[in-house]
Protein backbone atom coordinates (compact mmCIF):
# COMPACT_ATOMS: atom_id res chain seq x y z
CA UNK A 1 0.00 0.00 0.00
CA UNK A 2 1.48 3.40 -0.95
CA UNK A 3 2.12 5.87 1.86
CA UNK A 4 -0.53 8.46 2.66
CA UNK A 5 0.15 11.82 1.06
CA UNK A 6 0.09 15.08 3.02
CA UNK A 7 0.23 18.56 1.54
CA UNK A 8 2.05 21.10 3.72
CA UNK A 9 1.30 24.70 2.76
CA UNK A 10 3.11 27.54 4.55
CA UNK A 11 5.00 30.57 3.26
CA UNK A 12 7.80 30.02 5.78
CA UNK A 13 10.11 27.53 4.07
CA UNK A 14 11.87 26.48 7.27
CA UNK A 15 8.49 25.54 8.81
CA UNK A 16 7.57 23.51 5.70
CA UNK A 17 10.92 21.70 5.87
CA UNK A 18 10.57 20.99 9.61
CA UNK A 19 7.12 19.47 9.08
CA UNK A 20 8.24 17.59 5.97
CA UNK A 21 11.19 15.94 7.74
CA UNK A 22 9.08 14.88 10.72
CA UNK A 23 6.24 13.46 8.61
CA UNK A 24 8.59 11.65 6.23
CA UNK A 25 10.33 10.02 9.23
CA UNK A 26 6.92 8.55 10.06
CA UNK A 27 6.51 7.16 6.54
CA UNK A 28 4.22 9.77 5.00
CA UNK A 29 4.73 11.20 1.51
CA UNK A 30 4.87 15.02 1.68
CA UNK A 31 3.96 17.51 -1.03
CA UNK A 32 4.82 21.17 -0.39
CA UNK A 33 3.38 24.55 -1.35
CA UNK A 34 4.37 28.05 -0.27
CA UNK A 35 1.20 30.12 -0.77
CA UNK A 36 -2.53 29.51 -0.79
CA UNK A 37 -2.95 29.61 -4.56
CA UNK A 38 -0.16 27.07 -5.10
CA UNK A 39 -1.63 24.96 -2.30
CA UNK A 40 -5.02 24.74 -4.03
CA UNK A 41 -3.38 23.88 -7.35
CA UNK A 42 -1.35 21.09 -5.73
CA UNK A 43 -4.40 19.73 -3.92
CA UNK A 44 -6.18 19.38 -7.26
CA UNK A 45 -3.14 17.86 -8.98
CA UNK A 46 -1.75 15.64 -6.19
CA UNK A 47 -4.97 14.60 -4.40
CA UNK A 48 -3.42 14.42 -0.91
CA UNK A 49 -5.00 12.50 1.97
CA UNK A 50 -4.62 15.52 4.29
CA UNK A 51 -3.51 19.16 4.30
CA UNK A 52 -1.59 21.17 6.85
CA UNK A 53 -2.35 24.85 6.17
CA UNK A 54 -0.91 28.08 7.51
CA UNK A 55 -3.38 30.96 7.74
CA UNK A 56 -1.25 33.99 6.85
CA UNK A 57 0.04 33.36 3.32
CA UNK A 58 0.35 35.35 0.09
CA UNK A 59 -2.29 35.30 -2.68
CA UNK A 60 -4.86 33.33 -0.62
CA UNK A 61 -4.84 32.90 3.12
CA UNK A 62 -5.45 29.52 4.73
CA UNK A 63 -9.06 30.36 5.62
CA UNK A 64 -9.79 31.13 1.95
CA UNK A 65 -8.15 27.83 0.93
CA UNK A 66 -10.18 25.95 3.55
CA UNK A 67 -13.45 27.58 2.41
CA UNK A 68 -12.64 26.67 -1.19
CA UNK A 69 -11.93 23.06 -0.22
CA UNK A 70 -15.20 22.74 1.67
CA UNK A 71 -17.22 24.06 -1.33
CA UNK A 72 -15.96 21.37 -3.73
CA UNK A 73 -17.46 17.86 -3.56
CA UNK A 74 -14.10 16.15 -4.19
CA UNK A 75 -12.35 18.00 -1.32
CA UNK A 76 -15.18 18.73 1.12
CA UNK A 77 -14.10 15.87 3.41
CA UNK A 78 -10.34 16.32 3.02
CA UNK A 79 -8.85 16.46 6.54
CA UNK A 80 -7.21 19.83 7.27
CA UNK A 81 -4.99 20.90 10.15
CA UNK A 82 -4.59 24.66 10.48
CA UNK A 83 -1.10 25.55 11.74
CA UNK A 84 -0.75 29.24 12.43
CA UNK A 85 0.48 32.05 14.62
CA UNK A 86 -3.11 33.39 14.73
CA UNK A 87 -3.97 32.18 18.21
CA UNK A 88 -6.80 34.46 19.31
CA UNK A 89 -10.09 32.78 20.16
CA UNK A 90 -11.82 34.39 17.17
CA UNK A 91 -9.20 32.92 14.81
CA UNK A 92 -9.48 29.43 16.30
CA UNK A 93 -13.29 29.64 16.11
CA UNK A 94 -13.06 30.81 12.49
CA UNK A 95 -10.86 27.84 11.59
CA UNK A 96 -13.29 25.35 13.09
CA UNK A 97 -16.27 27.23 11.66
CA UNK A 98 -14.90 26.80 8.13
CA UNK A 99 -14.25 23.10 8.66
CA UNK A 100 -10.74 22.61 10.06
CA UNK A 101 -10.22 19.24 11.75
CA UNK A 102 -7.57 20.59 14.12
CA UNK A 103 -6.14 24.02 14.89
CA UNK A 104 -2.55 24.13 16.14
CA UNK A 105 -0.80 27.38 17.00
CA UNK A 106 2.83 28.37 16.40
CA UNK A 107 5.26 27.89 17.96
CA UNK A 108 4.40 24.19 17.88
CA UNK A 109 5.92 20.86 18.79
CA UNK A 110 6.46 18.89 15.55
CA UNK A 111 5.69 15.60 17.31
CA UNK A 112 2.36 17.00 18.49
CA UNK A 113 1.53 17.75 14.85
CA UNK A 114 2.55 14.21 13.88
CA UNK A 115 0.26 12.81 16.59
CA UNK A 116 -2.67 14.89 15.24
CA UNK A 117 -1.95 13.61 11.73
CA UNK A 118 -1.93 10.00 12.95
CA UNK A 119 -5.10 10.49 14.97
CA UNK A 120 -7.01 11.97 12.03
CA UNK A 121 -5.69 9.58 9.39
CA UNK A 122 -6.25 6.48 11.46
CA UNK A 123 -3.09 5.52 13.27
CA UNK A 124 -0.22 5.63 10.80
CA UNK A 125 1.07 6.08 7.27
CA UNK A 126 -0.78 3.04 5.98
CA UNK A 127 -4.03 4.50 7.26
CA UNK A 128 -5.30 1.03 8.19
CA UNK A 129 -8.36 2.44 9.94
CA UNK A 130 -9.03 5.06 7.25
CA UNK A 131 -9.42 8.79 7.74
CA UNK A 132 -11.35 9.86 10.80
CA UNK A 133 -13.33 13.09 11.22
CA UNK A 134 -13.30 14.91 14.53
CA UNK A 135 -15.84 17.63 15.08
CA UNK A 136 -14.83 19.75 18.05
Amino acid sequence: MPPLKILVCDDERHIVRLIQVNLEKQGYQVVTAYDGKEGLEKIKAEKPDMCVLDVMMPYMDGFEVLKSLRREPETMDLPVIMLTAKAQDKDVFEGYHYGADMYLTKPFNPMELVSFVKRILGGGPGGADGPKRYDL
